[in-house]
């Protein structure tokens, strides 16, 4: 049978023994170095955090000459480094080492030492016994002063170091270079400076001593080699320094011609610049020139539009003003209105109809009044059932509808293509189409729903306006009374919601009174319908024919010519007359219920013409005692005279915002906005504009 052995997790303390070798050098490498007699360790480029390992020497790298520690995590170096006499090239550059050891003057072979990118703050004295140091670096470190030792040093040809951090030597000593710090040392420390190169023949000759002593030759021939060598040794030191010598002219000639080249062409670009700084300059000034002339046009521009702005705003806001406050006389006349149509409903003799008045009956021109009446009523109501059965089609989609909606066009066409005749010996034998043409002109001669009707019509006027007004303002993007439009659209939303529960109210009012009609009519009385009718057209409400008996008829004519005739109830229950009317303000006009200011200039403008041409011509003026002959009343218009002039109430046609097609014909209430057209407005459930939720719609029909 196999056996099977798990594998056993390390330990903590395995792991970080582990982790601890892993940071030494091999204990085998310096029995190896010792036996072999390396001259060359590199070990750069590692985690290593010590030199030597527990149980070992440096006397095992005493045949070491260079030693390569760079790029490791050494903190320090062994304090017997010093025993590695025969050092040459000693780098630990990019490690963390905090000082350098004191025993480091005692490598007097050294000739190359790196501690680069350290963080060494100062350099142990004994620096200055390395006898053969020729290159030191010590840039990349915390270092600020240098020892005076360091003049000792007979030797050293390049030091490295952070000029702009140094103190001593001063900053402008260490930027010029190592013999000026190697003058600025000797001369602090009382010593005469030498050049390197004076020094080195002692460094060759020790080299040359070592070497004699490495040699495996016997002593017989080692006096003549020594003295061949240090000739030859000496005339290659001749040539190097000769050659030197030269290389320092050469250099010295090549740097005087580049500082002339440098000089001119630090003048040639001096001039350049100033030419390109002139023409900058230059092409600048002529931009912001023209930069500021169109920045005042653009200015003079937005100024004109917002002054344009601004005027429409203030137009709209006092025509909103003055059709609030319009409102507000009217709630006060209508209640005056409404007693009048009580009193004429009660006082009226509904039922008795005499014989006189059967006789005189004017069939034929009655029945042709209500042929027209039903034909105006059925197109109304044709446009009214072609919106609900489309609205009716989109929500249900029953082809039940459209069936319905099929018989009742074509029920509507065979009644236009009937004969004029034959239409109108029909309205006269059906008493339920008498009955309707009855209820559509009791509607259009009501005085208080006319006034609704038209007050309604205003609203609508007023809220496009504004809501284009809100669409140009977004174009423009300017915010100036954006808060007062809304409000304006606000309260017109209201009023309008307000006026639609009164219409609906007078219509109910209505339709009582016509029940009212039809509960006390005889049963068996013959073409009742016609004759109410025809009391309908020819007659008035017996309260105002007895208060208007007494009103002038130029006065009245006036009134008429001034489409002002829904103002005669008032002019004759406070009894007016010519002679009072021109002894009266226009603040008293407004007080008796006239609320337009220039319908009350223009009327006392007239009356006084009236009363002056009636001065000039006597027999103009008419007698006291001829009154006006009520007659029949005409068709009142369907619009109130505004007292704005005429163009501000002109409408342009503004586009739905969705489609950007078609005319917009829908108010969103609550908002007030009028940005969308019929077919765009059913799928949505909140406004375009203001993202409010759509608690009704309302068809706006534009009158061609």
């Amino acid at each position: 049978m196999p056996l099977f052995f798990r594998k056993r997790k390390p330990s903590e303390e395995a792991r970080k023994r582990l982790e601890y070798q892993m940071c030494l050098i091999p204990f085998g490498a310096f029995a190896t170095c010792k036996v072999l007699q390396k001259k060359v360790l590199i070990v750069h480029t590692n985690h290593l955090t010590s030199l030597l390992p527990k149980s070992c020497s440096l006397l095992s790298l005493a045949t070491i000459k260079v030693l390569d520690l760079h790029d490791n995590q050494l903190t320090a170096l062994p304090d017997d480094l010093g025993q590695l006499t025969a050092l040459q090239v000693l780098n630990v550059e990019r490690n963390q080492l905090m000082q350098l050891p004191r025993s480091i003057g005692n490598l007097t072979q050294l000739q190359t030492l790196n501690v680069k990118d350290n963080k060494l703050k100062e350099l142990p004295d004994t620096v200055g016994e390395l006898r053969s140091l020729r290159t030191l670096n010590i840039s990349g470190n915390e270092i600020q002063r240098l020892p005076q030792m360091l003049a000792h040093v007979r030797t050293l040809e390049m030091l490295s170091l952070d000029a702009s951090a140094m103190v001593y030597p001063p900053r402008e000593v260490c930027g010029a270079g190592t013999a000026a710090i190697l003058q600025f040392l000797c001369k602090e420390s009382g010593l005469e400076y030498y050049p390197p190169s004076q020094y080195l023949l002692p460094i060759l000759e020790q080299d040359g001593i070592e070497n004699s002593r490495d040699s495996p030759d016997g002593p017989t021939d080692r006096f003549s080699r020594e003295e061949l060598e240090w000739q030859n040794r000496f005339s290659d030191y001749e040539k190097r320094k000769e050659q030197k010598m030269l290389e320092k002219l050469e250099f010295e000639r090549r740097l005087e011609l580049g500082q002339r080249e440098h000089t001119q062409l630090l003048q040639q670009s001096s001039s350049q610049k100033d030419e390109i700084l002139q023409t900058v300059k230059e092409e600048q000034s002529r931009l912001e020139q023209g930069l500021s002339e169109h920045q005042r046009h653009l200015n003079a521009e937005r100024q004109r539009l917002q002054e344009q702005l601004k005027q429409t705003e203030q137009n709209i806001s006092s025509r909103i003003q003055k059709l609030l406050q319009d409102n507000q006389r009217q709630k006060k006349s209508s209640e005056i209105l409404k007693s009048l149509e009580n009193e004429r409903i009660r006082m009226e003799q509904l039922m008795s109809i005499t014989q006189e008045e059967t006789e005189s009956l004017r069939r034929r021109d009655v029945a042709s009044a209500m042929q027209q009446m039903l034909t105006e009523s059925c197109k109304n109501r044709l446009i009214q059932m072609a919106y609900e059965s489309q609205r009716q089609n989109l929500v249900q989609q029953a082809c039940s509808s459209m069936a319905e909606m099929d018989e009742r066009f074509q029920q509507i066409l065979s009644w236009q293509q009937m004969d004029q005749n034959k239409a109108i010996s029909q309205i006269l034998q059906e008493s339920a189409m008498q009955k309707a043409a009855f209820e559509a002109l009791q509607v259009k001669k009501d005085l208080m729903h006319r006034q609704i009707r038209s007050q309604i019509k205003l609203i609508e006027t007023e809220l496009l306006q504004l809501t284009q007004l809100e669409l140009k303002r977004k174009s423009l993007d300017t915010e100036s009374l954006q808060e007062m439009i809304s409000e304006q659209r606000w309260a017109l939303s209201s009023l309008l919601q307000q006026l639609l529960k009164e219409k609906q109210q007078r219509e109910e009012e209505l339709r009582e009174i016509l029940t009212e009609l039809e509960a006390k009519s005889e049963t068996r009385q013959e073409n009742y319908w016609l004759i109410q009718y025809q009391r309908l057209l020819n007659q008035k409400p017996l309260s105002l024919k007895l208060q208007e008996e007494g009103m002038e008829r130029q006065l009245v004519a006036l009134l008429e010519e001034l489409s002002a005739e829904h103002y005669l109830p008032i002019f004759a229950h406070h009894r007016l007359s010519l002679d009072l009317l021109s002894q009266m303000s226009p603040g008293d006009l407004a007080k008796v219920g006239v609320s337009e200011a220039g319908l009350q200039h223009e009327i006392l403008r007239r009356v006084q013409e009236l009363l002056d041409a009636a001065r000039i011509q006597p027999e103009l003026k008419p007698p006291m005692g001829e009154v006006v002959t009520p007659t029949a009343p005409q068709e009142p218009p369907e619009s109130v005279r505004p007292s704005a002039p005429p163009a501000e109430l002109e409408v342009q046609a503004s586009e739905c915002v969705v489609c950007l097609e078609r005319e917009a014909q829908m108010i969103f209430l609550n908002c007030g906005h009028v940005c969308c057209c019929q077919q765009c407005c059913q799928p949505l459930r909140t406004c375009p504009l203001c993202r409010q939720d759509i608690a009704q719609r309302l068809r706006i029909y534009h009158s061609s």
